[in-house]
């Protein structure tokens, strides 16, 4: 037998208001539930409402709150564009969403694909501020380096940036393609992200740039020693962006984490594999993994 469970919802944040200070970005954020307070950042070219699915889940017993990272969905760029300055703007920007007696708690930050990368930087750097992360299909480097062979080839990335620029909307079609390749649930599942995917809006191709130069330049493995806080990794077995072996690398390198892999799903296993999504979520959300399927 199911019970209803009234979630509590805020109205949605309005971007203006989420500025933390004269001349700041501004940072678009839904905040939506009661309790411990859970951050959600999503992946490249992505925004925040693709976690749609998995929210009322976890409204449940949290207060989460839905980021477009900067430069994403209905949130500004930042200048200069790198990890230091996203963190400063989302930081400012979960705080000015939360009341005033809790604007600084400690929170549990989720970060799925690029926004991993945010969040790793995140707890590294403010480790007082993320008492939690859950990593989701991420890595700490994107590309291929000396040591690290679970990624892409830097010419690969560089090839993807110049399709972009010259013909952006099939190029992210096809991204999106990648992001499901080898799921048991593919179909469905690019179906939701195609349906997603310009909801709120165009990217904007200095964003799209600025991001993948980002994801170019940025290895991560020399910060993972600074986590303090515990991680509960989500990995695809059939990830064709992250493959499992470099979650499996990352959870060794990461201080205290625990690694789940999903059989079956891709790189966006809260979309494909819901359920088993949010039962890897267990412990940081008890109720979410009660979820009717």
């Amino acid at each position: 037998m199911t019970r209803a469970i009234a979630v509590p919802v805020a109205a949605p944040v309005p971007a203006d208001a989420l500025a933390g200070a004269p001349g700041a970005p501004r940072v678009h954020v839904e905040s939506v539930g009661a309790g411990a307070p859970l951050v959600l950042l999503h992946g490249f070219a992505m925004h925040g409402g693709l976690f749609a699915p998995i929210v009322p889940a976890l409204a449940r017993e949290m207060r989460v709150h839905v980021v477009d990272l900067p430069g994403h969905g209905w949130s500004g760029i930042v200048h200069p564009y790198d990890l230091d300055a996203i963190v400063d703007a989302v930081d400012a920007a979960v705080a000015a969403a939360a009341p005033r007696a809790i604007a600084r708690a400690p929170l549990t930050v989720l970060g799925w694909s690029f926004g991993g990368q945010v969040a790793m930087h995140w707890a590294a750097t403010r480790p007082a501020r993320v008492a939690k992360l859950v990593l989701v299909a991420t890595s700490p480097s994107f590309v291929v380096r000396d040591g690290w062979p679970w990624a892409m080839a830097p010419d690969t990335l560089a090839r993807f940036g110049d399709e972009l620029s010259v013909a952006w909307r099939l190029t992210l079609q096809r991204f999106l393609t990648l992001q499901v390749q080898g799921s048991d649930e593919g179909r469905r599942t690019l179906a939701q992200l195609r349906t997603r995917l310009f909801e709120r809006g165009e990217p904007a191709a200095a964003a799209l740039a600025a991001t993948l130069d980002l994801l170019a330049r940025t290895d991560l493995r020399s910060e993972l020693p600074a986590v303090a806080a515990p991680a509960t990794l989500v990995a695809g077995t059939r990830d064709a962006l992250v493959p499992v072996g470099a979650m499996r690398a990352l959870a060794r390198a990461l201080p205290q984490a625990t690694l789940h892999e999903i059989a079956g799903a891709a790189h966006a296993p809260f979309l494909s594999h819901r359920q088993a999504f949010l039962d890897a979520l267990g412990k940081i959300a008890p109720a979410a993994s009660r979820a009717d399927g």
